[in-house]
């Protein structure tokens, strides 16, 4: 995913491509590239196009996009109840950083709102 999500949204790549890139870092078989491929594929996590006899794939989702669909996906499994605990306890342990991009995220999709209630 990091060879596909490094390329760009419009960049397809064949199985030949990112066993290249993979295999720089890493001793991996190109048959087992083209085997999580074609897995990610089937479970949407790929777009997949033929080519001649190949084929071609992207990544469906950014990386953002694919972590805040795991992220609610966990908050889905744990219940209503536990959801908030689950949240507070995600943002007591967050960095300095993690907190300023949170703030500024809730100003984007809530910019009338002050989430700190200090307005």
């Amino acid at each position: 995913m990091d060879v596909l999500w490094a390329t760009g949204d419009d960049e397809w790549l064949t199985v030949r491509d990112v066993h290249e890139a993979v295999a720089t870092s890493h001793e991996v078989a190109y048959t087992t590239v083209m085997t999580v491929m074609d897995r990610l594929a089937r479970k949407e996590m790929l777009d997949q196009q033929r080519d001649g006899r190949a084929y071609r794939y992207r990544a469906r989702a950014t990386r953002g996009e694919m972590t805040a669909a795991l992220m609610r996906g966990a908050l889905d499994d744990i219940g209503r109840q536990d959801r908030a605990g689950a949240l507070v306890a995600f943002v007591g342990e967050a960095s300095a950083d993690d907190l300023d991009a949170l703030r500024a995220a809730l100003a984007r999709v809530a910019p009338d709102d002050d989430p700190t209630g200090t307005s």
